[in-house]
């Protein structure tokens, strides 16, 4: 057993209680709310602006152009096709993509970011391929589960979504995991207690993400400003 396999082991129960969560459930179902589409997209474009930013310490980590190269690719990735997915909850939902960009992160996400972060400034390249690892392989297996239980048509609501992540993420996770076992094998021990450490709490991570959007979480006293926010515009809903 491989190294990403073995953590794919560990986090079966995290991925099975993903696979079971309401917001996922209703992408399934159809049955989303306008809210809740909402929050989930203005949560996702600053957490994958924050992404793509970790994308960007990686790159000064690398030592090799190959590994660059797959950074610089990821970066492209998120600009160019990983809005698509965005538009189609922004369409089910009644209101444009730019509207939504520019808001405070809720909790959970501002959790979730600042634990790529920090191990984005303090950890190794493998600690930093195995912290971001979560993201794409959830996804992957969310549209995969997603495409044979709905077999959705063009008339799902969420068609776009599914046959986006079920079909055009397997590269990305596949690449993270091959260069996440490559990196494992050179590693100490500690090192690779931590990659692990890194990987499962960005898996419950993900979790709380759609946690977050599902209940449309925010903080629980309002403010306009505080010190690394933007003041929060607001929307009609």
């Amino acid at each position: 057993m491989s190294f990403t396999q073995e953590l794919r082991r560990q986090a079966d129960s995290v991925f099975q209680a993903i696979f079971e969560h309401p917001f996922v459930r209703g992408i399934a179902e159809g049955s989303l709310t306008r809210e809740q589409l909402i929050h989930y997209v203005k949560q996702d474009f600053e957490y994958l602006n924050a992404y793509i930013r970790i994308y960007g310490i990686a790159i000064s980590k690398c030592t090799s152009r190959e590994d660059m190269a797959v950074f610089n690719e990821q970066i492209s990735f998120i600009l160019r096709s990983e809005v698509h997915p965005h538009q189609n909850f922004c369409a089910v939902a009644g209101v444009t993509y730019e509207e939504l960009q520019g808001y405070p992160l809720a909790p959970s996400a501002h959790h979730y970011i600042r634990h790529m972060l920090t191990v984005a400034h303090e950890g190794s390249l493998g600690e930093l391929m195995a912290v971001l690892l979560p993201c794409p392989w959830t996804y992957l297996e969310i549209g995969r589960r997603l495409l044979d239980e709905v077999k959705p048509d063009e008339s799902h609501p969420f068609y776009e979504w599914i046959c986006f992540y079920g079909n055009q993420v397997g590269d990305v996770t596949a690449k993270y995991q091959a260069r996440v076992d490559a990196w494992a094998e050179g590693a100490t021990a500690a090192e690779r207690e931590r990659m692990i450490e890194h990987f499962m709490l960005s898996c419950q991570l993900e979790y709380m993400f759609w946690d977050m959007a599902y209940k449309q979480e925010e903080w629980p006293i309002q403010t306009p400003f505080t010190s690394d926010y933007k003041p929060c515009r607001k929307l009609k809903i």
